[in-house]
Formats: C-alpha cells, structure tokens, sequence
C-alpha cells in the first residue's frame, strides 16, 4: 500500500535553515564525530533479511518463535496500512493534519512490543505503532487531528500518554513519573520517545540531567529519522545522537531502526535495565522518514530522490518478510490473509472518522482543572453568552 503524494505547500524551517522558497535541495554533509570513533550500529537482521548473530543482544530474542515474528510482520503491515488511510483520508478533507510513520515501523513495533503492561509510554504524535502495541484503537488516534477530541482515550487504560504537539516536553513528563516509579518501589519502567530534531530541545537535556541525577526508571528511545522537518542530522548534533549519553553519565546505544528485531533486543536490554534500578539509557533507532514530515510539508523541497530511494532498499517489511521466506515461517496464505486483514482495518478506520460526531461546543471547559476554577467559569460564561447572541438574531 502506497502513500498518497504529500501536498506542495512550503515546509516550515528550522533556524539557519537554507532550504525553503528558492526550491533548491540542501547538499548534505556529515559533520566530524570529534570522538573520532566509528558509530557503533546493533543489527540483527540485514536489509536483505539475512540473521547476523551479535553476542551482546541475541540472548534479548533468543527463542522467539515463527508465530511471534509473525506477528511482527502483521503489526508492521497494519500500522502500515493504518497510516495510509489516515494520509488519504487528509487530503480528502476529514483530518486537519497527519504526521506520517512511513518507514520507522520497526522502530515503533519492535521498541513497543518490548514493553510490559505495566510500564508507561510517553510519544510524541507520530507514535502510531507504538499505540498499536499499546492496545490503543487506531481510530481513537484520530479524533484529535479532526478536530472533535483532544486526545480520545484514558491514558492510564494503557499506560499509554496522549499524544504530545509540544517538541520535547513529554521527556520531562517521562522522567519525573519514571522518578515516582523509583519512590514508589515498582519494578516498572517509562519509555519516552522523541525525534532526532527534538534532541536539541533543552526540554531534552534537562530530562538528561534528572533522569541520571536521580537514577530513573526511563529509555529515552530517539528515532532518528534524519530530517527535523528540512533540517538534516548534522545540523542537530555534532557527534551521533546515541553519543550524547556519556556526558549526562548513562549509556547510549543506536540500533538499526530498521531492522525490528534489533530493535526489539535492544529496547528489552534498555528496559531491563531500567527495571533493575541501573537507570536511564538513551536509544538511537537509525530509521528514515520516507513521507512527508506531516502532511503540509512537501520534502521535496529540501531532500533529493536518490536519498529516499537509497532508504527503500532497507524497507523494514521487506526485510522480515524475506527473513520470514527464506526461514519457511509463513507462506502465501498468510500473506494473502494479511493483506485482508489490512484492508478491512482501512475500511474501519475510514467508517469511524466519517462517523465522529461533533464535540459539544462547551467541552473545551472541562478537564482544565481537576476542581474546577473561576477563570474559566467566568470564560464559560462569556462563551454561553457569545452563543446565545446567534440566538437572538434568529440561530443564524
């Protein structure tokens, strides 16, 4: 299933960005790893689906089974086709934006099915995958991007946070519940997720500081999409983002984010870690984002074909899908059934959000304050009255 062509609207820019209105694409350069050490990259399964045996990380997905990766495949394809009705049904005029996963599947399924019950989740607004895992129904993550909610499900039914527009802020968030997990004595941990471009966020750092300061429960899983809106890696960071870790005094690791099976290893080793009171890790999934980073943006404006192309050939359905053939653990019926499933969970999703009445006009008073507060009541009223004036002039 192919996402539909993203709209040719000029894309936002980051400061100091030079991609913008002259319509030329920036010339990419790595800056210099002043380490002088290589990147180090955790791959368990090859882009042509080929199993690599690494000796730290294989005993975190040592005897899984044919029907487990199975049924990482099917999260994958799901989230997949998830995501493309939502893209279609935006430029259709029923969501007001989209923020597209196309390409960072394995990121999102294998770091969210490393979870447990009981750990808690924090995403940003591109964490489809990881709210598939969660249980979260995926027309429940549609509400808020058409405008008729401001989340659409109860955080705490699957230790799952609503989505976060602000950049960086749920890392905060993340780090003082994981500092509650530690006071209570549970044995729980916290994911929090941001992006590559969000790592420059002093929200970020400060998180750093506590989460190692005070020995939290916390991963900080960045996924590493290489472009913060029309801003490359290098202008985020001088050394590979997972690198950063060493300066706040806990490890970093980066993964092929590509590779679902690496992920889930290392998100495991992460959480275990966490659990076991050794503290923060700061995981670097290197993934690529193969759409448009929402759907008013239009990356062609700032990045080149050959880029994307390059990316394609390290597809992460594909990739399991050939190690799935290759290994006898699924055949075609599985496939054909697969791709029935898909299309229904289209429909669904396509029925539902046709389906999402309109939300009462005065909802937007509720839940701003747990007691209730003067200000807003005296804003309830005046919008009451504002109302009521449409009244007067015979409901038009």
């Amino acid at each position: 299933m192919t996402v539909e062509s993203t709209a040719a609207r000029t894309p936002r820019r980051s400061a100091g960005s030079k991609a913008g209105t002259t319509g030329t694409k920036r010339t990419r350069t790595t800056a210099k790893n002043d380490t002088g050490a290589e990147p180090q990259l955790v791959q368990l399964l090859t882009p042509e689906g080929k199993r690599v045996k690494n000796a730290e990380y294989d005993k975190y997905v040592a005897g899984i089974t044919p029907e487990e990766l199975r049924g990482l495949y099917r999260d994958m394809v799901l989230t997949r086709r998830f995501d493309a009705e939502a893209t279609s049904l935006q430029r259709q005029g029923e969501l007001g934006l989209w923020a597209s996963l196309l390409g960072q599947e394995a990121a999102q399924i294998g770091s969210g099915r490393a979870t447990r019950e009981d750990d808690y989740v924090f995403p940003t607004y591109r964490e489809h995958g990881v709210a598939w895992c969660r249980g979260v129904d995926p027309a429940n993550l549609l509400g808020m991007f058409r405008g008729v909610n401001n989340g659409g499900w109860d955080p705490n039914s699957n230790n799952f946070q609503l989505y976060t527009i602000v950049i960086g802020s749920q890392t905060l968030h993340a780090t003082g519940y994981a500092m509650g997990v530690a006071k209570d004595g549970a044995d729980s941990a916290v994911i929090a997720y941001f992006g590559d471009g969000a790592s420059s966020q002093g929200d970020v750092a400060e998180s750093f500081t506590f989460s190692a300061v005070y020995n939290a429960p916390v991963v900080f899983f960045c996924q590493n999409n290489q472009w913060a809106i029309s801003e490359p890696t290098e202008k985020q960071s001088r050394v590979p983002i997972y690198q950063r870790a060493q300066g706040f005094g806990f490890p970093g690791v980066r993964v092929d984010g590509n590779d679902v099976l690496g992920v889930l290893a290392v998100t495991r080793w992460a959480l275990e870690r966490a659990r076991s009171g050794e503290g923060p890790t700061l995981v670097e999934a290197f993934t690529y984002r193969m759409g448009a980073h929402t759907t008013s943006d239009d990356p062609t404006r700032y990045r080149g074909d050959e880029e994307r192309q390059a990316w394609e050939a390290k597809d992460p359905i594909l990739r399991l899908r050939r190690y799935l053939e290759a290994s006898n653990h699924a055949d075609e019926g599985f496939f054909a059934e697969l791709e029935a499933e898909s299309e229904a969970l289209g429909k669904r999703v396509r029925e539902a959000v046709r389906a999402m009445p309109d939300p009462d006009h005065f909802a937007i008073f509720e839940n701003a304050y747990a007691d209730g507060h003067a200000l807003v009541d005296e804003e309830r009223a005046q919008f009451a009255a504002y109302q009521a004036s449409f009244a007067d002039e015979g409901g038009n």
